[in-house]
């Protein structure tokens, strides 16, 4: 919990004083109490980064008030776990009743537990591969790789994982038996599929399986000759930080990912990303240049047509939406909330973890900008959404959606809406 704190109330005081603003008005604004006001500027109690954020934008304290709240209490910086793509055997274990396990072991481990026993056959016992195999699995992967995606807008990630991570072997496996044309094609899909399954573990919340898949990925690029991925692997570590309410590491993550030398697409999502720990950081203009940049990046991206595209596939406008996101962050709510009615409105109804994701968003936005009854009925046709695509990240601001909501406790709509939003953001992974 968050600890009182002298220093930001002085400052707090200090500014609104300076403003020429009443504890009245600057309640107002930032639609919390005056007799929480009060308490937050005599040190009696501790501001929430929520609070922190409207007070620093109605104030215009450029981040200066975020900069004094204490520090989150964070684990040790995000790093890869580096390695081969040929480096360790993969066990998988399926259970008929739901719980899955995924398990990377070195092929000594394995054969001196005896799994190898159970039910083994071998893929390198084969000659080389035809022409025709490879392009037809080529195909055939990319097509499907598509269908899954989409598949993963409806369903719990713990549904897809088992086939991805399988067909991520199966790509890895046969590119040893073909053409090094070939290989390098199947190489590429296969670290698509790998990028694909780490953001699937992201969303069940556990962040070191994620970043391990995501250098997976790094691993099959590299082997196939493209350095460029890893790139990429460091928008991903910076999502982590990201979540983490961690501007200072997300900035200078997205910072390193954007390097003239790698393709314009990813250069775009690092400044996208950049953006949003600027908005962590309170700083607006910085988060405008950032965003900007990533416009400006994705007009111009003509690279990587041959592979599934990086990143989602699902936004029409992912500057326009990322926008509407660090507005949120910026403690400019009523600007965030019309930023993301115009971006939902492009959304496709079958994309609904995207729609959940930025719907949840949405709702909080409005709710941070007073309009109780509309945050509940945004909120309350995504919940059935919400439980259907399981998302850890997606809990995280269902749970600051909550928070809001709680100040307003005794309101119509938020007592219909309690108790099942906090059912659902009280868990851990939904």
């Amino acid at each position: 919990m968050p600890q009182p704190s002298t220093g930001f109330g002085e400052e707090l005081r200090k500014r609104r004083l300076e403003a020429g603003l009443s504890l009245t008005a600057l309640s107002g604004a930032v639609h919390y109490s005056k007799a929480q006001l009060s308490k937050v500027e005599r040190g009696l109690k501790a501001p929430s980064r929520d609070l922190a954020r409207l007070c620093d934008a109605a104030l215009g304290a450029g981040g200066a008030l975020l900069a004094l709240l204490a520090p989150k209490t964070t684990d040790p910086p995000v790093d890869p776990a580096p390695g081969h793509v040929h480096e360790e055997d993969w066990i998988m274990q399926l259970a008929p009743n739901g719980p899955n396990t995924f398990q990377p072991v070195g092929r000594r481990e394995v054969v001196g537990a005896g799994v190898a026993s159970l039910m083994a056959w071998r893929s390198d016992s084969a000659g080389p591969a035809s022409p025709a195999t490879g392009a037809g699995m080529l195909e055939a992967s990319r097509s499907l790789f598509t269908h899954y995606r989409r598949l993963g807008q409806t369903v719990a990630p713990g549904l897809l994982l088992p086939v991805l991570i399988a067909h991520t072997h199966t790509l890895r496996e046969l590119s040893a038996h073909c053409d090094s044309g070939t290989r390098r094609h199947l190489l590429a899909l296969g670290s698509r599929y790998a990028e694909y399954v780490g953001w699937l573990v992201q969303e069940t919340g556990d962040e070191r399986a994620a970043l391990w898949w995501t250098q997976r990925a790094v691993d099959l690029a590299a082997a196939g000759g493209d350095r460029a991925l890893a790139g990429y692997a460091l928008v991903r570590r910076a999502l982590i930080t990201l979540y983490r309410d961690d501007a200072e590491q997300t900035v200078a993550l997205a910072r390193r990912a954007q390097s003239g030398v790698l393709p314009t697409r990813i250069r775009g999502l690092a400044a996208q990303r950049e953006a949003q720990g600027h908005a962590l950081a309170g700083d607006h203009r910085a988060c405008l240049h950032a965003l900007d940049r990533a416009r400006a990046l994705f007009a111009r991206q003509d690279d990587g047509a041959d592979e599934p595209v990086i990143g989602t596939m699902h936004l029409p406008d992912p500057v326009g939406m990322v926008t509407g996101w660090c507005l949120v962050d910026l403690g400019r709510p009523r600007e965030a909330g019309e930023e993301l009615d115009r971006q939902l409105a492009l959304v496709g109804e079958d994309a609904i973890r995207t729609q959940v994701r930025y719907g949840v968003r949405r709702a909080l936005a409005y709710a941070s900008a007073g309009e109780i009854d509309h945050a509940c009925d945004l909120a309350a046709p995504l919940l059935d959404g919400v439980e259907a695509v399981s998302s850890a990240t997606v809990t995280t601001d269902l749970r600051r959606l909550a928070r809001a909501l709680a100040r307003h406790a005794n309101h119509p709509s938020v007592r219909r809406l309690g108790p099942r939003l906090g059912t659902l953001s009280r868990q851990s992974t939904i």
